[in-house]
């Protein structure tokens, strides 16, 4: 039965019928691709890196692709989750709080994904019960099969609409065998018989071990986790084998004798140099032609833009290996035990590293245990500094111990978020005379308290407060470094309830600080930096500009820092800056009202 037939078998969704089939306005099942991507054996095999960079393959051929993570967890978003345990919140320009992988996939595919490529169980089960209570059932009694995994399909199918996509990009989190995403899996094995025949690509992710006291790479854990996927009805078309090493042929081939698998579809994905070799690799072993035949998408290939897209990020590749000099930056935070934590800092400075020809050398500085009497010794031998976002009030005073020195020394300094908050309370203690300049979040009883609540959101604080989310449009004033940056507009993404009080703006800039971006509509403060004349690179920003940061267009921000980090290392170094226009300042073709959620 083909898929227009099935589809018309079981329309009657009141009747006998067992099925339950929701389509979006305008789908057409057949019409789009589906490529999912399963884990087993084991979590942190990094799918996400995998499936961004086997869609970046199929995307430089001329496809339109979409990606979409499954989330087991039944958090609605990502926001409420600890750094420690999850990484960093990737923050999208509708203000979709989501997974870190979202921003794999923005800087592998260079889009502006939204909230219909993310979701979570929560999200999830909030719709099928906000269904049932609307009688969207029909009186039926909800299950988890067919509502719950309808209600999966639904989300995919949505994406294809919206996306247009040729090819769908499906990344189900966590191992096949979970307890949570094993609906997911379902739902994707319905998915699969729905759209008819190579319309759906399996892709098994896997693990194959090498104990160093046997000397030699072992299957069995690869061969069992597949098996637990095939007892869940899937089939896999390609496998995925992770390992330090390249996988033997022997071993390849043991994989495709348990696993029914062609032995030209069981691919070595071992330990490269850096993640961005990894399209290249996956090409060269055939990931892509194996995928392009069983989706029988060959006739929609661009040979001649693949050769230009290729030609592009070898450049970037080879630029990136080649570099001679090297600087070291330091990130001073207290998320620091937990590199994930600060994922797209550590992209941005790469991105940035790779267009100025050098290596940015990353130290870790946990901020809780430093001062005014330290802070010199941790910093001394640093080229440049980082004060990332954070909340709370732990690693606060070092945050502003480290701006001091950064300020008085001239070493040039880059704040975000929370420290670009505490750029300004450094500011207003030891420059404008404010002895006990703080913010109300530390201290709310505060002298001055400099950095206040939303002032627009102080009238609902007794709802709980607001948070401050996705992307913004920012006013550059003429003149400044920030103007240099971006010109007289540009966009960047937030996440932060306080703010620069007005009242004190005229304090602050009497002192010397410069506000050089602010919001188009209200009193607040964006950019913030020190005349050049004063200080060689010292600029904080109210924003997340390592979120829009992408390999062949650098955030202008981190570009700044690191060819400042260059001028201090290198005393015979005097290349000129030139900005290009960044990712950030043009919104995004789809752009959606950015979202205000509740705090807590």
């Amino acid at each position: 039965m083909d898929a227009d037939a099935l589809l018309n078998s079981i329309r009657d969704q009141s009747g006998d019928t067992e099925f339950y089939l929701p389509m979006p306005a305008g789908y057409k099942p057949g019409s789009t691709k589906y490529v999912v991507v399963l884990g087993t054996v084991m979590s942190g095999l990094g799918k996400g890196i995998f499936s961004s960079s086997l869609a970046k393959c199929l995307q430089d051929k001329g496809l339109t692709v979409a990606p979409i993570k499954l989330e087991g967890y039944l958090n609605i978003d990502s926001g409420t989750l600890n750094p420690y345990r999850h990484g960093e919140v990737f923050v999208l320009d509708d203000g979709t709080e989501c997974d870190m992988d979202l921003g794999t996939y923005e800087r592998a595919l260079d889009q502006e994904l939204t909230c219909l490529n993310f979701t979570t169980s929560g999200q999830v089960y909030r719709r099928v019960l906000d269904r049932e209570r609307t009688g969207g059932y029909l009186g039926r009694d909800v299950q988890m099969i067919p509502h719950v995994t309808g209600e999966v399909k639904n989300c995919l199918r949505e994406l294809a609409v919206a996306s247009q996509a040729d090819v769908v990009f499906v990344e189900i989190g966590g191992t096949v065998g979970d307890v949570e995403n094993a609906y997911y899996i379902e739902a994707t094995r319905q998915l699969a018989f729905e759209e008819g025949r190579n319309s759906v690509c399996f892709v098994a992710l896997t693990y194959v071990m090498e104990p160093r006291i046997l000397g030699e790479q072992k299957s069995k854990a690869a061969q069992l986790g597949i098996r637990r996927l095939m007892e869940c009805g899937i089939q896999p078309h390609i496998i995925a084998c992770r390992a330090q090493n390249a996988v033997t042929r022997k071993v390849r081939e043991k994989i495709a004798l348990f696993s029914n698998v062609p032995p030209d579809r069981v691919f070595s994905m071992h330990d490269c140099e850096s993640v961005y070799m990894i399209p290249d690799m996956l090409r060269g072993a055939g990931y892509d032609r194996a995928v392009i035949e069983w989706l029988e998408l060959a006739a929609r290939i661009d040979e001649d833009g693949e050769r230009r897209a290729r030609e592009r990020w070898s450049q970037y590749v080879s630029s990136l290996r080649s570099a001679t000099r090297q600087v070291t930056i330091g990130i001073t935070g207290k998320y620091t035990a937990v590199r994930d934590a600060y994922a797209s800092i550590i992209k941005a400075f790469e991105h940035a590293g790779v267009r100025l020809g050098c290596r940015v050398q990353l130290r870790w500085i946990d901020t809780s245990e430093l001062n005014d009497d330290n802070a010199a010794e941790a910093l001394a031998d640093l080229h440049g500094i980082v004060v990332p976002g954070a909340f709370g009030t732990r690693g606060a005073e070092g945050k502003i111990a480290c701006l001091k020195y950064a300020r008085i020394n001239g070493l040039p300094c880059l704040g975000l978020c929370y420290g670009f908050q505490m750029a300004v309370i450094e500011f207003a203690r030891n420059v404008c005379g404010m002895e006990g300049a703080d913010s109300t979040e530390i201290d709310n009883e505060c002298r001055y308290p400099v950095i206040d609540i939303l002032p627009e959101q102080k009238k609902i604080e007794g709802l709980g407060g607001t948070m401050r989310l996705g992307g913004h449009d920012i006013q550059v004033k003429e003149g400044t470094l920030a103007g240099r940056m971006f010109g007289p507009r540009t966009r960047m993404r937030f996440r932060h309830r306080y703010e620069v009080d007005p009242r004190y703006l005229p304090q602050l800039e009497g002192g010397g600080m410069v506000f050089s971006g602010k919001s188009p509509r209200a009193e607040i403060m964006n950019i913030l930096e020190l005349p050049q004349s004063v200080h060689p690179y010292y600029v904080g920003t109210q924003a997340h500009p390592e979120l829009t940061s992408r390999p062949l267009r650098p955030h202008p921000m981190f570009l700044g820092l690191v060819h400042g980090a260059l001028c201090r290392a290198y005393a015979d170094y005097d290349e000129p800056l030139e900005f290009d226009t960044p990712a950030s300042s043009t919104p995004p073709t789809d752009q959606r009202q950015p979202t205000v959620k509740p705090a807590g």
